[in-house]
């Protein structure tokens, strides 16, 4: 079986346009739509819909992606996994992160290319589901999200730290820094959060709900730079993560004060799919996610 008509397959079922998926790859669309016409005649069934344009898969086709993905995803290890026995790790290690694990899957990504000096370093900002989705469909190698739900027998964790939240103001004179701050305090500022759809906005609400609080937000916001953008007009407030602090320590127009901290602090950690056996590229990310834990013991 002609494993580039099987990256063509995979390609439009992930791009669901001929056009894209052929750029993706890096053809024309000619060739792409000839290569799958050869693949439907090999397996001796329609595996897409299409008339003139990209319709979607036929059941026939959504059979077959996972196992083509499985297919592309295997060969693509054993050839690093040869190249291992005599040369150094090569190729692009694909992490996908939650907003508000960003910093750390920089600092895993630095790790990696520090250790692996041949290695690329793709990191995407994804939800915790589209971490998942991405792994099972072998579009990444590993993810950083919170750990609650994800400690199942299909996924390998390792904890990289307990979420911790700051809240960030404009600095005003000589405002004290560094001064814990209690929720209901928070709650009486003009805020700037995430938007309610995302995981660390829900921790956000729930920590004001243990308080017996209910907040709403002047304005929302899908990143972490945004909100600390919109902070620096002097017109809101916001909460971050402890993993975000570091972005901002020192910067002057920034007064940072830890949050009262929470009883039930979320674990954020690195997870790849428990699979047999393991990829070169997956087993490395979680190798030095293990190291970079152990150095912040």
């Amino acid at each position: 079986m002609n494993l580039r008509a099987l990256r063509y397959f995979t390609a439009l079922a992930r791009e669901r346009h001929f056009a894209r998926a052929a750029d993706r790859c890096g053809v024309s669309q000619p060739t792409l739509s000839a290569a799958l016409t050869s693949l439907e005649a090999e397996l001796g069934k329609r595996l897409i819909d299409r008339d003139r344009r990209y319709l979607g898969l036929t059941p026939e086709g959504e059979a077959v992606l996972p196992w083509a993905q499985q297919m592309l995803a295997a060969h693509d290890a054993l050839l690093q996994s040869v190249e291992l026995v005599s040369g150094p790790l090569t190729g692009e290690l694909r992490i996908g992160s939650i907003p508000a694990a960003l910093p750390l899957a920089g600092a895993i990504a630095s790790l990696l290319l520090e250790a692996y000096s041949l290695l690329s370093v793709s990191v995407r900002s994804l939800t915790s589901q589209e971490i998942l989705l991405g792994l099972s469909a072998f579009e990444l190698d590993a993810g950083v999200s919170y750990l609650t739900g994800m400690q199942t027998p299909e996924v390998i964790s390792e904890p990289l730290a307990i979420d911790s939240h700051y809240f960030v103001s404009l600095r005003h004179g000589a405002s004290p820094r560094n001064t814990e701050m209690m929720w209901d305090e928070a709650a009486g500022h003009p805020l700037c959060l995430l938007h309610g759809g995302m995981h660390h906005r829900r921790i956000i609400d729930a920590a004001f709900r243990h308080h017996s609080l209910e907040i709403s937000p002047r304005a929302t916001a899908d990143s972490f730079i945004t909100l600390l953008a919109m902070v620096r007009t002097g017109q809101f407030s916001t909460i971050i993560t402890g993993a975000h602090r570091f972005l901002i320590d020192g910067l002057d127009w920034a007064d940072v004060r830890p949050l009262q901290r929470s009883p039930d602090g979320q674990a954020i950690g690195m997870i790849i799919l428990n699979r047999a056996p393991l990829g070169a590229l997956a087993s490395t990310a979680l190798r030095v996610a293990r190291r970079y834990a152990e150095s912040q013991a």
